[in-house]
C-alpha cells in the first residue's frame, strides 16, 4: 500500500510539472510553434516639407500621420516581401491588385511604367558588377535585380528584389536634399531612377575593362588565347545587362515628355539629366555587343586558321611517311626476281635513300611553311 501511494504521489507530481510546462499530459507531445514570419519592412518615414518627423511606429500609423498633416508623406522601403507582407501594404495603402502581384514576383520583369487611378506603378531592373579573378565558362559579370516603386499623392513603396540596388544609401542622402525631398514622393522616384542609371554607369565601365582583356587575349600569342566559350560567356553576361538597361528608355521619355501628368515640372527636369546618362550607357552596351561579334567572328578565323595549319602538317608528315610505304610496299610483293635482292648492299642503300628521301621531303615542306 505505501509503495501504490508512492506512485501515485509521483503521478500527481509529474502531472503537474507538465502543467507547469504548457499543459496536457506528461506523455503528450508539445505541438511545434510556427516560426515568425521574417519581416520585410526594412525603413518607414514621414516627411513634410524636406523634413523626416519622428517616428510614429509602423506603416498604418505613419500613414495616417501623412494623410493629416500639410504636405507629407510616406516613404516604406520594402525588400523581397512575401506576398502575405505585401497583401497587407497593398490593403493598408489601397493598391492595385496588378502592379501587386508583379511586385511580387522575383524572375525576370521588363523595365515599365502605368497608371493605376491616381497611383503610378514603375518597374526598373537593377544591375550589379560581379567582382572575378578570371573569366571561365560559367563566370557571373552581371548580377540583375529589381525595384519597383509605388507612387502615390501621400506615399511612395520601393520594393526591392536582389542584392543589387540598395536604396539605404539614396535615403541618407535625400534627407540631407530638403529642397529636393519637398517635392513629395516623385523626389524619391527620381532619386531612385538616379542611383539604378548610376549602377549602369558603373557596371558598364567594368564590363569595359573585361571586354578589353577579352580582346587582348584574343589577339596575343597563341598559348594565352581565350577560348570561344569564354567569349560566348560574356556576351550572354551583356545580353542580360542589355535587357536591364535598354526598356528603360521608354518609361523614362514618357516622364520628360509630359505624359504623366502627376510629375512636377521641376522633377522633371532632373529626370532629363537621367535619362542623358542612360542614352550615353544604352549606346555603349550596344558598342558592347558589336565588338564581341568582332572578337567572336575573329577568334572563329583564328580556329580555322590553326586548323588549316595542322592539316597542313599531318599532310607534310604523311607524305614523309609515304616514302617508307611505297619502298615497304614494293619490297612486300615477294617477286622472285628482282635483280637488286642479291645485291651484297641493297638493304642499307634502301635505308640510306628512304632516310634521304625523308630529309629532303622535311627541308622542302619546312621551307614552305608546312613544318
Amino acid at each position: 500500500m505505501a509503495e501504490q501511494r508512492d506512485q501515485r504521489g509521483l503521478s500527481r507530481a509529474l502531472s503537474a510539472v507538465s502543467r507547469m510546462l504548457g499543459g496536457g499530459h506528461p506523455g503528450d507531445i508539445p505541438a511545434q510553434q510556427p516560426a515568425p514570419e521574417r519581416s520585410c519592412i526594412v525603413d518607414c518615414g514621414v516627411y513634410a516639407d524636406g523634413r523626416r518627423l519622428p517616428s510614429a511606429g509602423g506603416y498604418r500609423e505613419a500613414l495616417a500621420i501623412a494623410r493629416r498633416t500639410p504636405r507629407a508623406f510616406v516613404w516604406l522601403g520594402v525588400h523581397e516581401p512575401t506576398e502575405t507582407g505585401l497583401g497587407d501594404i497593398a490593403a493598408v495603402f489601397d493598391l492595385h491588385e496588378l502592379p501587386v502581384e508583379d511586385a511580387t514576383i522575383t524572375g525576370y520583369q521588363r523595365p515599365k511604367i502605368e497608371l493605376y487611378g491616381d497611383m503610378v506603378f514603375a518597374g526598373l531592373r537593377t544591375t550589379r558588377y560581379v567582382d572575378h579573378a578570371e573569366l571561365t565558362e560559367v563566370s557571373e559579370i552581371v548580377e540583375t535585380g529589381s525595384v519597383m516603386l509605388f507612387i502615390g499623392t501621400d506615399f511612395v513603396i520601393t520594393v526591392r528584389h536582389g542584392v543589387g540596388g540598395e536604396l539605404a544609401s539614396v535615403r541618407t542622402d535625400l534627407e540631407a536634399k530638403p529642397d529636393l525631398l519637398r517635392h513629395g514622393p516623385w523626389a524619391v522616384a527620381h532619386a531612385v531612377y538616379d542611383r539604378v542609371v548610376d549602377s549602369y554607369v558603373e557596371c558598364a565601365d567594368q564590363v569595359e575593362m573585361d571586354i578589353d582583356l577579352m580582346e587582348e587575349s584574343v589577339f596575343a600569342r597563341q598559348s594565352a588565347r581565350a577560348s570561344i566559350q569564354y567569349i560566348y560567356q560574356l556576351k550572354r553576361e551583356i545580353v542580360e545587362f542589355r535587357r536591364a538597361v535598354l526598356p528603360l528608355q521608354r518609361p523614362l521619355e514618357a516622364i520628360i515628355n509630359g505624359r504623366l501628368p502627376q510629375v512636377p515640372a521641376e522633377i522633371r527636369r532632373y529626370f532629363r539629366d537621367v535619362h542623358d546618362h542612360l542614352a550615353r550607357t544604352v549606346e555603349q552596351v550596344q558598342s558592347f555587343d558589336e565588338l564581341l561579334n568582332s572578337i567572336m567572328q575573329a577568334r572563329l578565323a583564328q580556329v580555322t586558321v590553326e586548323q588549316n595549319d595542322d592539316m597542313r602538317k599531318i599532310a607534310a608528315w604523311a607524305g614523309i611517311a609515304a616514302v617508307w610505304t611505297a619502298v615497304a610496299g614494293i619490297y612486300g610483293m615477294n617477286f622472285k626476281y628482282m635483280p637488286e635482292l642479291n645485291w651484297m648492299y641493297s638493304y642499307p642503300t634502301v635505308w640510306a635513300f628512304c632516310v634521304l628521301a625523308s630529309i629532303a621531303l622535311y627541308r622542302v615542306f619546312r621551307k614552305s611553311g608546312w613544318l
